[in-house]
């Protein structure tokens, strides 16, 4: 088997890539038979014609947290609550600290921040979304 994150060799039962150290059957830019390079979106290598494990269904699978994220983020951004739905729990805590420590104050700029990241989530394509969100990690803007 061939790493999808960096197409080096790897064991068919390792949890790790040696190489580049993430999982093996994660990612989508090599074929996990030959090892040759493929687009993100493709769900057969055109090398060998093998089914590849990601591709639409994999971006799916990781933007599937995307609509309840940009709905939170329109109606709920000011308590932080689309970050929580996103995984980061700290950004999440900043917001909700920030509208509540400040006795409501802190509503207005935290729910201008949370209905902007809001919108952000819905336009964005299904890919965009999951690379930014999802696999960068990127939690403010």
């Amino acid at each position: 088997m061939y790493c999808r994150n960096c197409g080096h060799q790897t064991d068919d039962r390792a949890a790790v890539c040696p190489s580049c150290g993430g999982s093996p059957t994660q990612g989508a830019a090599y074929c996990q038979n030959c090892g040759k390079a493929t687009q993100p979106v493709a769900v057969v290598c055109l090398s060998c014609g093998a089914a590849l494990a990601s591709g639409w269904a994999e971006i799916r699978r990781l933007a599937d947290k995307k609509i309840p994220a940009g709905i939170c983020g329109i109606l709920l951004g000011a308590f932080g609550i689309h970050k929580f739905v996103l995984g980061y729990n700290v950004a999440g805590m900043i917001m909700l600290l920030i509208t509540v420590c400040t006795c409501g104050w802190g509503w207005i700029p935290m729910h201008l921040i949370g209905l902007i990241e809001g919108i952000l989530y819905l336009v964005k394509s299904d890919e965009e979304f999951v690379n930014t969100y999802v696999k960068n990690k990127r939690s403010w803007f």
